[in-house]
């Protein structure tokens, strides 16, 4: 039973935070999408900075967490599977850094508070595991568990993420629509961490 779970969990995950972020987005009068960060729910002073976290980063953080255990202790797969599991429980634990340490209500600040510094650090981290995580699982042997066209979907997940990630800072430079992008991009890779529970499953 728990092994089906912890098979599913990114699927879970995947479903749970589109859900978790439009219910926070209710409850945060004039809440924009397409302009703001979905760690603007969480932030410093809004209406929404306890709940947020609660329904999004703290069980995320544990469902990231569970699938990554998961993949840590397969036996017969490459050493890049493994290491792919450890990658998504890093980007588990930056989920509920991410949550604890609000950041600013101003995202275009110049003078971060050390809240806003650590927030900051631990989306790096979430960021850079999970496009260093299909990387490696596109490098992996072809087997029964990883096949061929799923090596493929990996590298095009990050390529689009990626692309996405720039459209992103491009956004944040011109205090435009950053939002968009970032669901876009982060989109790419919760889809292709739900394709590799369904691959596993």
């Amino acid at each position: 039973m728990l092994e089906n779970i912890a098979i599913y969990s990114g699927v879970i995950a995947t479903v749970w935070i589109v859900i978790g972020v439009y219910i926070a987005s209710k409850f945060y009068a004039g809440y924009s999408h397409s302009k703001q960060f979905c760690s603007e729910l969480g932030a410093t002073g809004s209406p929404t900075e306890k709940l947020s976290p609660l329904i999004n980063n703290y069980p995320l953080g544990f469902l990231f967490c569970f699938f990554g255990s998961y993949l840590t202790q397969l036996s017969n797969v490459s050493m890049l599977v493994n290491i792919t599991g450890w990658l998504i429980i890093f980007h588990g634990v930056g989920t509920w850094v991410a949550g604890y340490f609000p950041m600013d209500a101003d995202p275009f600040t110049k003078n971060p508070t050390f809240n806003c510094k650590v927030h900051s650090w631990a989306g790096f981290i979430m960021l850079l595991s999970l496009i260093v995580a299909p990387i490696l699982i596109a490098i992996s042997p072809t087997t029964e568990i990883i096949p061929l066209y799923f090596r493929v979907l990996s590298l095009l997940s990050v390529i689009a993420a990626v692309y996405y990630l720039f459209a992103m800072a491009k956004a944040v430079k011109n205090q435009s629509n950053p939002g968009i992008h970032q669901r876009i991009s982060y989109g790419f890779q919760l889809i292709w961490l739900s394709a590799f529970s369904i691959v596993l499953s």
